[in-house]
């Protein structure tokens, strides 16, 4: 196995330098249009290496690269600071003809502990954000839009997003609201209606309400989250009397792009169920797998993640993780290879696995990551968008139909990603309407 090794603070000099050379593919396209995915991994693989913490980067993309372009990425240390371990590089991307294509200055705090880690492959090399979701979103539109209740939509962003998911063909939009404030809306944001049904109703409880009775009598597909909040929604469709119940306790899954990571990555409970016991984690996972299967993924491989990966009594979450790999053995839990306890490191990455002597299907081939509470699931999800360039988006499931919860800082390609979750299940299942 080979490992890449870092060069703390004292062991750096200005004119140190890195570089690599590569064929451009598709997938580097847009990381080099952006001006950041090679200068990034140069820093946090090359010079200084593992445990570099970048503070900003300014590039200019002079002229953008081609597919099949022979490219050289180059930084060199121009200037270090020994009381902050500030390194400044000189940034560049040079093609065959030596014309640059991209230039500037990236600036990192140097690592100050010796670190060494396995090599990542080839095959984890970044490719373009978004991409995952877009095929996602080409998978869901060969199927019929679906009738989706929007839920009080008196914003912008609640209107355009359901606007945006029409245009793509993804639902038929049903505004469930004060018709005077969604008109109010749409005119103070300079939206068009067009024919799109609104069914008024006097305030934001009633919407949630009236969203759930739709669903009760089939007559929608799936509901989406408009300017209400999420509890307030849920309490609607959580309702022992006149809910959207069903056997299974509910839960919501994110699905996530990440750039480095192969393929697509999905995380369970990081919205729903606050602290959830063993037989809440087993209808998590069994909801998740139902999801995957929808798009395709007929036998996922799901971590069951906590601190360790040995079983801990002072550790309750990899007693309930073992316990839940045994139900699946029992064929409680069907549809999936199970393993846990696992760290996420060792759910991640295979090579990491093997170093410390872990013989795994799952590790480094993981689809869903179970988290053990809903405070670790969206800290791991916040981690992965902020830090990492995730796309993330969501849907909850357990229920007779999809609800799309959406959030005010999800982006375009989350609210649509979202969308198309909720239609390949419900294509998955057969629309409910008659």
């Amino acid at each position: 196995m080979q490992f890449i090794e870092n060069r703390i603070f004292d062991e750096l000099h200005i004119g140190d330098s890195a570089e690599f050379t590569r064929v451009l593919r598709a997938e580097d396209i847009e990381p080099l249009g952006l001006g950041g995915g090679f200068i990034a991994e140069l820093l946090s693989t090359h010079l200084p290496g593992p445990g570099t913490a970048q503070v900003d980067q300014s590039l200019h993309v002079r002229r953008r690269a081609n597919i099949g372009e022979l490219v050289t990425a180059r930084i060199r240390i121009r200037d270090m600071v020994t009381e902050t371990r500030y390194v400044t590089f000189q940034c560049e991307y040079v093609a065959k003809s030596g014309e640059i294509l991209l230039e500037g200055e990236a600036r990192v705090i140097a690592p100050d502990i010796k670190l060494r880690r396995p090599r990542v492959t080839a095959a984890a090399s970044p490719h373009a954000v978004g991409a995952r979701h877009r095929q996602l979103l080409d998978a869901a539109r060969k199927f019929s839009p679906m009738r989706t209740a929007i839920v009080h939509p008196c914003d912008r962003v609640s209107l355009a997003s359901a606007m945006e998911a029409m245009e793509a063909a993804l639902i038929v939009p049903v505004l469930i609201g004060p018709v005077v404030k969604i008109r109010q809306a749409a005119a103070d944001a300079g939206l068009d209606l067009k024919d799109m049904e609104i069914v008024d109703v006097p305030h934001s409880h009633a919407a949630a309400e009236r969203a759930v009775a739709l669903g009760r009598d089939a007559k929608i597909d799936a509901i989406m989250k408009g300017a209400l909040h999420t509890d307030e929604l849920m309490a609607a469709v959580m309702d022992k009397g006149g809910g959207l119940r069903t056997e299974r306790r509910m839960s919501h899954v994110f699905a996530l792009d990440v750039p480095y990571y192969p393929k697509p990555l999905f995380i369970t409970d990081a919205a729903v169920n606050i602290a959830p016991d063993l037989d809440t984690k087993r209808d998590i996972i069994q909801n998740a797998i139902e999801l995957l299967q929808a798009l395709g993924i007929q036998s996922p491989k799901v971590a069951i993640l906590s601190a360790v990966e040995t079983v801990s009594s002072r550790i309750p979450s990899t007693i309930d993780a073992a316990a839940l790999c045994k139900m699946a053995d029992r064929q409680q839990i069907v549809g999936a290879t199970l393993d846990g306890p696992m760290a996420f490191d060792n759910a991640i990455s295979s090579a990491a696995a093997h170093v410390k002597g872990i013989s795994s299907l799952v590790a480094g081939q993981v689809d869903v990551l179970v988290v053990p509470d809903l405070e670790a699931g969206n800290m791991l999800v916040k981690q992965l968008v902020y830090l990492a360039g995730a796309e993330a988006a969501g849907i909850v499931l357990g229920a007779r139909l999809p609800i799309i919860l959406t959030s005010r800082a999800d982006n375009d390609m989350a609210r649509l990603a979202s969308c198309a979750l909720a239609q390949m299940l419900v294509h998955r299942r057969g629309a409910n309407r008659p």
